[in-house]
Formats: structure tokens, sequence, C-alpha cells
């Protein structure tokens, strides 16, 4: 059998139908084999033309079965034979498709040439079809003139809706959610489009501003008809490049699907814009050797005017693409899209709220759309306005949803509760003492108040799951009412549209309403509205920062900041005031936004609690000492290894892995970040540095910016220690001049004065030791509580222990061994 002047889809469906007869023994390949394969492959589509000629789909499968169960098996057979019923109806096929102007054997042909034959399933067909006559016609009219010009164009009339995706219809079916704002880049946009040739625009942005959105505002003013009389009545499309490569196996094959739809676009004469979302994937497309890619394919339409485009692509991907390829680049006309600002972006918010509470069943405050848009501006750098905001909503509201439809926490404790109450009861049953039964009494008094209690809260859930449903249900059925609104000032239905104006959807907003209001004054068990802290709690697990810093809630604590803080941090006084200090202003937003928290430069002899006030400070920020990254600058001391900070060039071993700074804190943007010993290192590091500290940000290997708004930066320095251990006639004050001369001459003015303080630490007293002990001791206790043992150091060991591991040169290092040899040891055979 000679395939070559069938469809793809039509090769498909010849090949099944052949497998088929094998799998069944059948000699023989029969229409019913044909009709089958055709069916069971393209339900949708000839289930709908079964079904206007007055027969059942399903049926039309049975009576082939039974024809199929039917045919003798010959087992072993080798060859396949075309039944003569078959040939008449690949004939009568091939006429159709000459009828209707194809090139090649479509299904549409094919299934007509079965059913119009002479078969045994042609007459079950007809007898039960009452209008058979006008299957043609169907057919025709479904075609809408399109004809078949390529071997992967599986459909005659259906080209532009396997490979499209119509903005117009989604518009006014109200599946596109309002765009807010955009007016500007709108009527850009519909400038360009008016143009006689490189009516082109190309919509330039970063990810998630909106490039999208833009051309569905463009179909929604086109369905109002707010669009110049130009691009009245116009269709706008968009390619889907996934199915337009999706099944493509033969070389050639995308290209073909490809022109197919640039040859319908421009029979249209104008009526069809067509829109390419990342119309970069389509240069180097299809591209193999000795051929050529997809987008020279579009650069004669692009030129000539016949083809009207919208193209959207990110900046990186329109520089490494686009402008590369001149010729492309200049048959475009670019229309820059900015990211919103937080107002613009707020309006945003408010115009799809509705749409969001509609989806979810819940209802969302003001106050979470403005707590979306600030935090997600001010915490998570990565992505762009409106996008994130809109995210941050959408998932705040799906946990709402979530958390409504399971169990209130109070009502699962009371019934826990009750259940541990009833075991009790249970196996008090079997005693008789007196204590016995006069707790058996209590204990039943007590599970009867519990069980009212429960079954009063089920109720009051239930209840509340009842109006949640309801005012969700109100809700969807507002939307559906305002689509229809749209839809029937468009009929000019005016009738009907005056109704839904001053009568349906007043009623029903009212409703709504009243509703919320009820729901906001009442006590419920799960509140169904998305406040701000449902946001804050989203952008915790985003970017690890916590709740109570978002909420603001951290006030109090910070004001004993220096208490806490020197419960781990012993005979550091000033240093811990100085830290506190800074981190207190930043937190009161009186710090610029955009550079670090705080900046610090810790300077004094080693061991004096330089790296142990850093961990206090990230216990007490972050609930967790090791929520820091600390980089050794010793390991920096060559002019090359700036680049481990922000990963390797393009080229070199190691770009992929990005950079041990900039990956730590795109991973986790708010943490302590402690650069130790930071006079060891290379000068293009400290040049690095500056610009952290100074603007905040640093762009890695990749281009990607890494901000560190978030982040506390600790330079730690051992410059001018010799001065601590000088003969003590030394005052603080000349101690702290005498080091800080040591500082100035090491490192550059531009380099100091962009730090937010310069602390020095105080060597340590014997009685400093003595507090450091007792820390130390009290944690050995927590290691031996595990192991039932019980430690009691008396003060006098203590002193002991103090005297011998004090050294002013070296600090409280020397403890750890003393402890080690003198009481760990000790206690090993215990």
């Amino acid at each position: 059998m000679e395939l070559e002047q069938y469809t793809d889809k039509a090769k498909e469906t010849m090949v099944e139908a052949m497998e088929s007869a094998r799998a069944l023994d059948h000699q023989t390949i029969t229409t019913a084999h044909v009709m089958k394969a055709i069916l069971l492959n393209n339900k949708k589509r000839f289930r709908k033309l079964i079904e206007l000629v007055g027969a059942n789909y399903y049926w039309v499968i049975q009576e082939t079965d039974k024809i199929l169960i039917s045919l003798p098996r010959v087992e072993g057979h080798k060859n396949l034979f075309i039944d003569a019923n078959l040939s008449e109806s690949i004939k009568n096929a091939e006429m159709y498709a000459q009828r209707f102007g194809d090139k090649f054997i479509g299904l549409e042909a094919l299934f007509l040439g079965i059913v119009l034959g002479k078969s045994e399933i042609s007459k079950k067909l007809v007898n039960k079809m009452k209008n058979i006559n006008q299957l043609e016609e169907l057919v025709t009219a479904e075609r809408r003139g399109n004809k078949i010009e390529s071997q992967s164009q599986e459909e005659g009339g259906n080209i532009l809706d396997d490979y499209t995706v119509n903005l117009t219809i989604r518009a006014s079916e109200g599946s596109i959610d309002p765009i807010i704002g955009r007016d500007e880049e709108i009527r850009r946009t519909i400038q360009v489009l008016s143009r006689r040739t490189k009516n082109n625009p190309i919509f330039i942005g970063f990810p998630g501003v909106g490039k999208t959105a833009i051309a569905e505002g463009l179909a929604l003013r086109i369905v109002r008809e707010d669009v110049p009389e130009v691009l009245l009545d116009k269709k706008l499309l968009s390619l889907d490049m996934g199915s337009l490569v999706a099944g493509a196996k033969y070389r050639g094959e995308f290209e073909e699907r490809l022109k197919s739809v640039l040859q319908a676009i421009e029979r249209s004469k104008g009526e069809i814009i067509l829109f390419i979302d990342e119309v970069h994937l389509l240069v180097g497309a299809g591209k193999s050797e000795g051929s050529m890619d997809a987008s020279n394919l579009l650069k004669p339409a692009l030129a000539r005017g016949s083809l009207r485009c919208i193209g959207a692509t990110t900046l990186d991907e329109h520089r490494k693409y686009i402008e590369k390829d001149a010729a492309l680049a200049r048959r475009f006309q670019p229309v820059m899209i900015t990211p919103p600002n937080t107002n613009e972006c707020l309006s945003i918010l408010r115009g799809i709220k509705d749409k969001y509470e509609v989806h979810h069943g819940v209802s969302i405050s003001d106050s979470a759309l403005t707590a979306a848009v600030k935090m997600s501006d001010r915490y998570i750098t990565d992505r762009f306005l409106p996008d994130k905001a809109i995210d941050l909503v959408d998932e705040a509201a799906a946990k709402l949803k979530m958390e409504l439809g399971s169990k209130p926490i109070e009502l699962e404790d009371l019934e826990r509760e009750i259940l541990q109450k009833e075991i009790e009861r249970e196996a008090l049953k079997k005693e008789n003492d007196f204590e016995s039964r006069a707790r058996l009494t209590e204990l039943m008094n007590d599970i009867k108040m519990l069980s009212q209690r429960s079954n009063k809260l089920n109720e009051q859930w239930k209840s509340e799951i009842v109006n949640v449903k309801d005012l969700s249900s109100n809700k969807e059925m507002l939307e559906k009412f305002k689509s229809e609104l749209e839809e029937s000032k468009r009929n000019g239905d005016l009738q009907r549209a005056g109704e839904l104006t001053y009568s349906v959807i007043p009623k029903l907003e009212m409703e709504i309403k009243e509703a919320e209001k009820r729901s906001q004054n009442a006590k419920q068990i799960n509140p169904e509205r998305v406040s701000e802290d449902h946001i804050a709690n989203v952008v915790a697990k985003w970017s690890g920062i916590p709740v109570e810093k978002l909420l603001g809630s951290e006030k109090s604590k910070l004001m004993d900041m220096e208490e806490l803080l020197s419960q781990s941090v012993i005979g550091q006084k000033k240093p811990v005031e100085c830290v506190s200090k800074a981190i207190r202003r930043a937190k009161a937003g009186l710090s610029d936004l955009k550079r670090p928290l705080a900046s610090f430069l810790f300077l004094g002899p080693t061991g004096v609690g330089k790296t142990e006030l850093s961990k206090a400070l990230s216990e007490f920020l972050f609930q967790d000492r090791e929520a820091m990254t600390r980089i050794d600058m010793s390991e920096y001391m060559e002019k090359h290894s700036v680049a481990r900070l922000i990963g390797s060039p393009p080229g070199y071993v190691g770009f992929e892995e990005g950079g041990a700074l900039t990956e730590a804190i795109r991973r986790k943007p708010y943490q302590v970040v402690l650069f130790d010993e930071v006079e060891k290192a290379h000068n293009d590091v400290l040049n690095l540095l500056l610009q952290v500290l100074d603007e905040g940000n640093l762009t890695d290997a990749h281009g990607r910016n890494v901000s560190f708004a978030n982040s506390i930066i600790i330079l730690t320095c051992n410059l001018g220690a010799e001065e601590f251990i000088k003969p003590a006639d030394n005052k603080p004050k000349i101690i702290e001049q005498n080091v800080m001369k040591h500082v100035k001459n090491w490192f550059k003015p531009e380099f100091l004065n962009r730090l937010d303080d310069i602390v020095i630490f105080n060597s340590l007293k014997i009685n400093d030791i003595e507090e450091i002990i007792s820390i130390r001791v009290s944690e050995l206790k927590q290691l031996l509580q595990e192991r039932n043992i019980d430690l009691v150091i008396s003060e006098k060991a203590k002193s002991w222990i103090a005297k011998n591991s004090f050294d002013k040169e070296y600090g409280a290092r020397p403890l750890k061994r003393t402890i080690e040899s003198n009481i760990k040891d000790l206690l090993i055979n215990c």
C-alpha cells in the first residue's frame, strides 16, 4: 500500500489498521479496521460529525467491533491483503481530496470515502444516519475553505486550531484576567501594528513584568472594540510552540507545520495577528546541516507586512538570539516593558483579586494585597513585579483554602483529649477502690463537658464551611453575570444588559458584601480571609526570613538585645552595645534599604569573642547559631581567587557551579556573612567587598544580580592585636588609637568609610574567664544528662581552671583544652 499521498495522521491511521488486522489474525485489511482506527484516535473531531448526521459515536464503534469479530481468522499468515471495498473507499477518498483542493489525502477524505462506499459498515451507517446526504456539506463547512498543503497538516480546516490559541475567543469568554494599566505600552503596540510594513512589535522586558499580559490586554480591547478601525474584528492568535514541535519526528516536519500556519494566516488577508511568546525559540529551531532555521521562514512575511506578528522575549534572550540576526531584528519594532512600581502593582492586584477569590473560594483583604507588594519588593529580590506579588497572593490563598478544608487545630486537640480520657475511663472501670471510683466520676464529667464543647465547635466549623461555599458560589455567579453583561453589550441585547446592570448584579453584590461583613464580625474557628499574616508566612517559607521580622512583631525582643547577646558574649559590653544599636537602626527602617542591614569590622586579639558574637547575633535574629556563611579570607590571598566568590568567568572550570558567596546569598538571602581575618585577603577581593558594603549587591559570573539587602556583613581582623598585650599601664583609649593606626595604614579610607561601625573588642580578664567556664560547664551538664550523669563543679575548681587557662594573648581559646584535659577526660570512664 502506497502511503506517500497521505497526511502524517492518515498514514498513522492506516499503519494502526494494519497492526490491528495482524493482532486479530485477519489476512485482509477492511474498511472496519480503518474506521475503528480513525474513530479511536480522533474521538472529539469525528464524534461531532457522526452526531450531526443523526448517529451515536459509541454505536458506530460497537458495530465496527461486531464486523471485526465476524471476520475469518488465519493463523500464521505473513502477508496482508487489501479488501476490495477498502480499495474502492481509498479511490473515493482520492476523489474527495481533489474536490477539496488538497495536495494530500487527509482523515476527512478517508472517512467520507468509507462512509459513502459500499462496504458492510457503510451500509449500517447509511441506514442509521438520518442526514447522511449532508455529511459532505458538513465536512466542507467545517473546513472553512482551507486546504491541506503539507503532509504534517492533519486537518484541512483546523491547522490554526492545532497550533495556535485564539486569545480573542478567550477574552470574549472571560477567561483572561483584566489588565490594569499598561495603556502606554498597548498604545505603542497598536501604533506599530497599524504600520504598512514591518508592522511587528516585540515586547522586551524582564521575566514576570507582564509581556504576555499586554498581548492579552490587546485581545480584550479588540473584543470590547476599544481599538482603532484598522484592528476592529481582528483575531489575535498565540502560537503554541509546544504543539508545533511535538511529534515532529522527520527532518523538515517542524518547518512544514510552521509554514502551513503562516500560509493560513496570510490567506486571512490581515484578519489575523500572530503572537509568539518566547520568540527567541524560533531562532535555531529546526536547523540542521544544510538547512535554515525557522526564523528565516518568518522574515519574508514580516518584511512585506503580510504577517502582523507580536513577539515577546527577555532582555538577555533578545541580546543573545535576536540582535545577532540583524535581518530578523530590523523586522521587529522594540516595545520596552518595564516592571510596574509598587502603586501600579497594587492596582493590578486589586483588579485581579476577584478572579483569585472565585478560584480559591476565599476572601482576600486589601491589607494582604498591600503586604504582598511591599514584602515581595523588599525581600524577593531575584524576581520582578507584578509576577512575584501575584504568586504570593495565589499561594497564600491556596494555603488558606487547604486549611479551611481540614479540621481546625482546636477541634483536633479536643478530640485527642477526649480519646485519652476515654481510654483512661475504660481502664478505671476495672478498679473498685475509692480513689479509682472518684477519678472515674471526674473523668465522666470531663468527657461530657469536652464532648459538648467539641460538638459545638464541630457544628460551628461545618456552618462556616457552608457559609464559605455559599459566598464562593455567589462570587462565581457574579463573575458569570459580569461576563454575560459584556457579551450582551457586544451583541446589542440592551434589555438583558439593563437587567443585569441595574437589577441582577447590584443585588448579588449587596448579598456578597453583607455576607463578608457578617463573617468579619463573627468569631471564626478558621478565618476564610487572606490577611497580612498569611502573606508573611509564604514569604518566610520562600526566603527563610522569620515571620516576626516580616510582621514587625520583634520590637520588644530588640529592646532586650544587649541582655540576650551578653549571655553568650562575656566581657564585651561596648561591642555588644554597638552591634545592638546598629541592628535596631536597620530594623526601624532608618538605614538605606538597598545596603546590607548592618556591616561591622571586628578588631581585637584572638579568642575574645569576635566569632562568638557573630554566632550569637545569628542565633538572636534567625534562631540558629549556624545560620551564617563563614568565609576564611586566608584562602583568598591570590588575585585570581576573587573568582571563587562570584564564580568563574565563562569558559573556565567551575563556571556552572557559581560563586561561594553569591550562591550562598541567592539560596538564603537573610543571614550573617562572616569574613574571617579579612586583612589576609588580596586587594581585589577587598575591592569586591566595596560594592557589597556600598550598593548592597554583586553581579555573579552568570550576570545575575545578587542582593545583600537582607544580610549582615561582619569582617574580623587581627591587625593591632599586639597592642593589647603590651604593659598594662596603657589606657583603653590609647590602645584603641594604636589599633586604629594599624587598621588605617592597612585598609583604604573608602573601605573603612563604608562600614556601619568599627568595633574594638577588649582583652578578657580572669573574671570573664570564670563566667565563660560557667557557660561551658552548663553546656557539658546538658550533654551528661542524656547519660543520666549529674556534674557538680565547686567554685574552687572553677577558679583553678580559670587560673590555669587564662592567657591575655590567646583569650578564651586555652579554656577549651583545659576543660577537655581536666574534666572530660575524667568523665570518659563514668
